[in-house]
């Protein structure tokens, strides 16, 4: 296990890949940045089935799968909001990731894939899917959820242009201010939105 990772912090990872030798080599390169795989698939009825019991905090899921392919298994997993998707796709056409967000997914990887490139991916799904479900608890309607997700994401684009901050970064800054203002990341984001706009946003402290 690797040092950067507490117990407490380690992440639980289902992985779901049809072809052995690159679910072998997933899960190590996974287990070596010290990420827990708790389940393997080798179809996407399994990877859904297994997600429903398992839980897990992620699931990478190769988009060519029998029985169910990985974008139908992406769906389910992402539409019962049981953790964030990656999928794992050996082409990288616009349409084919286009229909991966479409399904839910919060990333892709492009094989053959490096380490370098697996954890990044991972860490942007897990950012990512964290965001939408803050987002998502403080309004219950579907079309109030996307202009909010719509609003905030312009305000995070503010931000790292104006400040050259990384999009975590970013949606942390707009997560702290509205948390000490008591006001919602909503209102936060539209201040930002109209000060950048006038150009008289007050710099954000770290």
């Amino acid at each position: 296990m690797a040092e950067t990772q507490t117990d407490a912090e380690r992440r639980r990872v289902l992985i779901a890949e049809d072809e052995a030798l690159i679910r072998l080599d997933l899960a190590e390169m996974l287990v070596e940045e010290g990420y827990e795989v708790v389940g393997e698939a080798g179809d996407g009825e399994t990877a859904v089935r297994l997600a429903e019991e398992l839980k897990p905090d992620l699931v990478i899921l190769d988009i060519k799968m029998p029985i169910m392919d990985g974008l139908a298994a992406a769906e389910r997993i992402a539409g019962a909001r049981i953790a964030p998707v990656i999928i794992l796709t050996a082409f990288s056409q616009r349409d084919l990731v286009e229909r991966a967000r479409a399904a839910g997914a919060m990333a892709y990887l492009v094989k053959p894939f490096q380490k370098s490139d697996l954890v990044p991916a991972v860490e942007i799904a897990l950012s990512r899917y964290s965001e939408i479900a803050a987002l998502e608890s403080e309004v219950a309607g579907l079309t109030d959820r996307l202009e909010i997700r719509k609003t905030v994401e312009r305000a995070k684009g503010a931000l790292m242009t104006t400040y050259g901050m990384t999009e975590p970064q970013a949606f942390k800054w707009i997560q702290r201010t509205a948390m000490d203002h008591r006001m919602t990341m909503k209102e936060v984001a539209e201040r930002i939105l109209a000060e950048t706009a006038g150009g008289e946003v007050a710099q954000p402290t770290a």
